[in-house]
């Protein structure tokens, strides 16, 4: 449930951070060899944060649930952002990170925040109140398999394998397996269903446009992405007022659902993932997307008591199968430009 930008790859988009920092500058010829500090390593193996990093963005579909039973979908939406934006400028203060400079880039960076962050979150928050968490948590799983589609058609150095169609064939496979497409998707609200798949298209849409735009940048992965959040957050508070209405009442457990979802579903889990993403690379740092699902699943029927039959947890590891073949290689690996 990515929201930041992706990496500069040669690969198909993924849900994963920044691109990698350049290199530092060569020592001059003339200049001694330096003799390197110890490196400090995370106080925190990284397994134990890709497991929170699963667990936090696992429960953010029921953080939406609970927050869109006394909030409208574009306040829960307004809140997420804003309390993400605060914890990743509390980040940049205390890194004593700047905002990127220069009209273009923040031009780009508008889009990026609608496609990655404005629209993606509020078509989620709309999806559930009609249908579960868990369907929510494995329509994200979805994310991958738009990807590849996209990428084979906006990224000319992604080319189509067997493997990677077959993927991309049993992965909307799951996706009606899940639905129940066999007894005419009895049961399933079907407009709360395609605004959760619309909100994992928008995430690759999103990916691609970054990607062939941003790039290569000189700024920081924290620079860039808070930016993208501040921005999301001006875009919902534009447009949450003009349709909802000031709330009558603040209910506690939906309101700390709200902020929950904002400061850790959205602003500590970037931060979380930055760190497992710089530490052991974007292929691995991506396998969270598979977990999420099971742990969407799991909070929605231990805790909200949502009904789960046998063809959604069939379906659900069918789409992950599906979205695993689509990001693997065969092959030497393409060399770095």
């Amino acid at each position: 449930m990515s929201t930041a930008i992706p990496p500069r790859t040669t690969s198909a988009p993924t849900p994963s951070p920044a691109s990698a920092p350049s290199p530092p500058a060569p020592v001059p010829a003339a200049a001694p060899p330096a003799v390197p500090a110890p490196a400090r390593g995370p106080r925190v193996d990284w397994r134990i944060r890709f497991a929170v990093l699963a667990v936090v963005w696992g429960f953010s579909f029921l953080l939406i649930k609970v927050g869109t039973s006394a909030y409208a979908p574009f306040q829960v939406t307004f809140g997420r952002l804003l309390f993400g934006t605060l914890v990743l400028a509390a980040a940049m203060a205390v890194r004593r990170t700047g905002l990127p400079r220069g009209a273009r880039t923040w031009a780009h960076l508008t889009v990026a925040a609608f496609f990655l962050n404005a629209l993606p979150f509020s078509l989620f928050a709309f999806a559930e109140l009609t249908i579960p968490s868990t369907l929510a948590g494995i329509c994200n799983a979805t994310s991958p398999l738009w990807g590849m589609a996209l990428s084979l058609v906006a990224l000319s150095e992604d080319r189509p394998t067997r493997r990677r169609v077959a993927g991309l064939g049993l992965g909307f496979l799951g996706v009606l397996t899940v639905l129940g497409a066999w007894q005419g998707f009895s049961g399933v609200d079907m407009t709360g269903t395609a605004m959760a798949l619309l909100a994992s298209l928008s995430y690759p849409v999103g990916w691609i446009y970054v990607r062939r735009t941003l790039a290569g940048r000189e700024e920081s992965h924290l620079s860039l992405t808070g930016a993208q959040l501040l921005l999301a957050t001006g875009q919902l508070a534009v447009v949450t007022p003009l349709f909802t209405s000031w709330p009558e009442e603040f209910p506690l457990v939906p309101l700390l659902a709200v902020v929950a979802l904002g400061a850790l579903g959205t602003g500590f889990a970037m931060l979380v993932q930055y760190g497992i993403v710089s530490e052991v690379g974007p292929t691995t740092g991506q396998m969270v997307t598979y977990f999420i699902p099971v742990i969407a699943t799991a909070a929605g029927v231990t805790l909200l008591d949502e009904r789960l039959t046998w063809n959604t947890p069939v379906g659900a590891l069918i789409v992950l199968a599906g979205a695993a073949l689509t990001q693997s290689r065969t092959g030497a690996p393409p060399r770095a430009k």
